[in-house]
């Protein structure tokens, strides 16, 4: 997984565009969301510039070291600082309630560490905290016979359920959890219509 993704960020284009994701940017836009932010699977860092930019201290991290090169790049033409880590998700450690927000954008983890990661997540999040999440629904396999490339990982048991989200949060208050079918245009991977789950998490205590 990690060559593909070496691969993919080694392109001189930004594979899915330098714009931040539209749920993400309207969710941070609409909560006034402040302080320091998690980002996961970062990739090429379009929503971590963004964060940045609205004045969110962010820490994020992916298995690419040329998802950073390409991050860094993009911060510096945005005269923004970011923090990016290259690892597994298992070999970084954060402190428990570190964080205001954590944004799993398109962060598809393997069926065996799925869930536990994500319930590792929370511990992450400081009281009040707000978790956010997009992400493919299963239906996006049936979805991708539409498009003219498809997207996505192509194991099922990546993708998501709304049930998925409701187990593996449960701790976390829901503010808003949807299963939608839009229309993606993020660089030139990202084009074509998905079905997306949103999800919207609050931490309470």
């Amino acid at each position: 997984m990690k060559e593909f993704w070496e691969e993919r960020y080694s392109e001189k284009e930004f594979a899915y565009g330098v714009e931040p994701n539209v749920f993400f940017e309207k969710v941070v836009k609409d909560l006034k969301l402040k302080g320091t932010i998690l980002l996961p699977a970062e990739g090429e860092g379009r929503n971590a510039v963004f964060a940045a930019k609205k004045g969110l201290n962010v820490t994020c991290f992916d298995i690419s070291s040329q998802g950073k090169m390409k991050a860094e790049k993009l911060a510096t033409l945005n005269n923004v600082q970011i923090n990016y880590l290259v690892g597994e998700f298992s070999e970084l450690e954060f402190e428990e309630n570190s964080f205001d927000v954590i944004a799993l954008i398109y962060a598809h983890l393997p069926s065996n560490v799925k869930s536990q990661y994500h319930q590792e997540l929370v511990k992450y999040l400081k009281k009040d905290g707000v978790l956010i999440l997009e992400g493919f629904s299963k239906k996006q396999l049936e979805i991708n016979k539409e498009n003219e490339k498809p997207f996505g990982p192509p194991n099922i048991e990546m993708l998501y359920t709304i049930e998925d989200i409701q187990n593996d949060f449960s701790v976390l208050e829901t503010i808003e959890l949807s299963e939608e079918l839009i229309e993606l245009n993020e660089g030139i991977y990202h084009k074509g219509k998905g079905s997306v789950i949103r999800f919207i998490g609050k931490k309470n205590k």
